[in-house]
């Protein structure tokens, strides 16, 4: 990993951070792909439990593409004639959504400011956000005279409906931590001096939690939302029948009969 993305695991819990405070955590080439690949050992490594995605500073989470360094790149590829600058969105963008929405254990955003395009469509593809009263959120694409990316044509409507998606991406616009909560964007919402602690200490419990049934959880739900009530009543079983066999249950129903604290191997 480069210095534009922190990577730490400690105690299951893998913590990626943006680190361009300076840039407003905005994303260079270099930063993708850093972001890219911590994003991919965490979810492929067994030993990580959960995810934690934050960003170094206070004024933002990411406001998306380094429009700064994306002017010459649009302009080298005028230059040689190509649409280089724009396959960000196969090589960089869509693995980092597919690999955070995809991690079989949960993954959990700390949004400390400014949440924009792209990522806010990062902060979208995490299961859990929580957010600091002072951030906001733009969905800046249009904007920009762009379409949207990061996945948020389908995880923005499956948050806020389909016309408010709408409305949020043709007409762009900051969007208040208060609002992004009222939305639903915003799972829970702290004041900034305790962002860092309240995330962490969410994360770390999922990270201490049955993940096998995290993993499953985070399966139906994508399944539910795209398959019929029969379709999801098999998947229902399918998974279940995963999650039952799973050690951590076996811990669980035995730490209920002896009314005693569960401890899980997320196995």
């Amino acid at each position: 990993m480069t210095d534009t993305v922190l990577y730490e695991v400690s105690d299951a819990l893998a913590t990626i951070t943006l680190n361009r405070p300076e840039a407003m955590n905005a994303l260079s080439v270099e930063a993708k792909v850093a972001l890219r690949e911590a994003v991919r050992s965490a979810a492929d490594d067994a030993a990580v439990r959960a995810i934690l995605l934050t960003a170094a500073g206070d004024r933002a989470f990411c406001v998306g593409q380094d429009l700064k360094e994306h002017i010459g790149l649009l302009a080298a590829d005028r230059e040689a004639g190509s649409g280089q600058t724009m396959s960000t969105v196969r090589e960089h963008y869509n693995p980092i959504v597919r690999a955070l929405a995809g991690a079989a254990k949960p993954v959990v955003a700390a949004v400390n400011g400014v949440a924009a395009g792209a990522g806010f469509g990062f902060a979208l593809a995490a299961d859990y956000r929580i957010v600091a009263d002072t951030a906001a959120f733009n969905t800046s694409f249009a904007g920009v005279a762009l379409t949207a990316d990061s996945g948020i044509s389908w995880t923005l409507p499956r948050v806020v409906g389909p016309g408010r998606a709408a409305d949020l991406l043709l007409f762009p616009r900051s969007i208040s931590a208060q609002e992004a909560y009222e939305l639903g964007i915003a799972n829970r919402l702290v004041p900034a001096g305790e962002l860092r602690a309240e995330a962490e200490k969410v994360a770390r419990a999922l990270a201490e939690g049955p993940t096998v049934a995290y993993a499953a959880l985070k399966e139906s739900v994508a399944y539910g939302l795209t398959h019929s009530l029969e379709e999801a009543l098999e998947k229902e079983d399918e998974l279940q029948t995963r999650a039952g066999s799973s050690e951590d249950h076996a811990i669980a129903v035995r730490a209920f009969v002896d009314k005693e604290k569960p401890k899980y191997l997320g196995r």
